[in-house]
């Protein structure tokens, strides 16, 4: 690992032969490190398979979602914007619609994930507990407690609203409101720790999924505009639905895009299933890593993965190192 972060350390530096873009096939990329975990992982690997496959000099840009997206507008800067959630940034869908965007992969596979969810120890113990109806019928069962989230969050206000519309209180089920994320977070930890029940809510990819293993319970049907109305505090008629998953996407500017096919290709490929961005926000906190260190982690790791993305002749130059 440590051969393969010096290698990291020298490519940023400009001093592996062949990464300055006066000799790079692909030149000068900039990509975006957005300000949370798993995006900056994904940059990481990125940016690796870039510069050491393709020869690129890749320059990352700190940055979040709407100051980017804008910057992109303005300029036609960065190249490249990863984990990219157009759900929560309409001008996204502006920029689509204009041309100056393109849509080249869906970072996380299976989507960003809200859920309400229980112990694996509990599913298995009382497999009927994976359903909501299941629940609302067993409600001692999961501590006849729902552990949501705190004030000023997002999830407070759908959780808000779906709680009115299943009847947790009438069934039974006490709301407890955690006063921040840290805590709701500790409370997981701690009822696998003590093997105790534990019914709420949180999402994914994090960390905390990758430490303990939880069961997303089934909510039913996911119809988006009752899910749409759940979000926003106004709603008048909270109801029942699954919480549908988020698109996050890797998108590039149009320009490089058009100029950089191969890049295309890798970039269309570089996607993580929640359960392994789990597991590498898990590794990435144990280990008091950087974004760097817990991609060459990645890399190290998941060698049925990452080599499927790569071209033959980017697969053997990265292979050799990673190796």
């Amino acid at each position: 690992m440590k051969s393969i972060l010096a290698a990291v350390g020298m490519v940023s530096a400009g001093f592996l032969a062949g990464t300055s873009s006066a000799n790079a096939a692909c030149d000068t990329v900039t990509i975006t490190e957005m300000n949370w975990a798993s995006s900056a992982v994904v940059t990481a690997v990125s940016s690796f398979l870039m510069e050491q496959g393709y020869g690129c000099t890749v320059k990352k840009v700190p940055t979040s979602t709407v100051p980017a997206l804008t910057s992109l507008a303005e300029t036609g800067q960065p190249d490249i914007l990863t984990e990219v959630w157009p759900g929560v940034a309409d001008i996204y869908y502006k920029l689509e619609k204009e041309g100056k965007i393109v849509k080249v992969a869906d970072v996380l596979s299976d989507g960003g994930v809200d859920a309400w969810w229980i112990p694996d120890y509990l599913a298995e113990a009382h497999p009927e507990l994976k359903t909501i109806d299941g629940i609302l019928a067993n409600p001692t069962l999961v501590g006849g407690r729902f552990v949501n989230c705190p004030v000023g969050t997002g999830c407070r206000t759908s959780n808000d609203n779906l709680i009115k519309a299943f009847e947790l209180e009438k069934h039974g089920i006490e709301v407890f409101n955690h006063g921040s994320l840290e805590t709701l977070a500790a409370s997981i930890a701690s009822a696998h720790t003590a093997k105790e029940p534990w019914f709420g809510y949180y999402w994914a990819p994090t960390s905390i999924l990758g430490k303990y293993k939880m069961v997303e319970v089934d909510m039913g049907t996911v119809d988006k505009e009752k899910a749409k109305c759940n979000a926003t505090v106004d709603c008048a008629t909270p109801a029942r639905t699954g919480w549908p998953k988020a698109t996050v996407l890797t998108t590039m500017a149009k320009p490089f895009h058009d100029a950089n096919p191969e890049i295309v290709a890798l970039m269309s490929k570089v996607s993580f299933t929640n359960e392994i961005m789990n597991g590498l926000l898990a590794w990435q906190e144990e280990n008091k890593a950087t974004a760097d260190e817990t991609a060459v982690y990645f890399l190290t790791t998941y060698m049925d993965v990452w080599p499927n993305w790569l071209s033959e002749d980017a697969k053997a130059k990265v292979t050799a190192i990673v190796k």
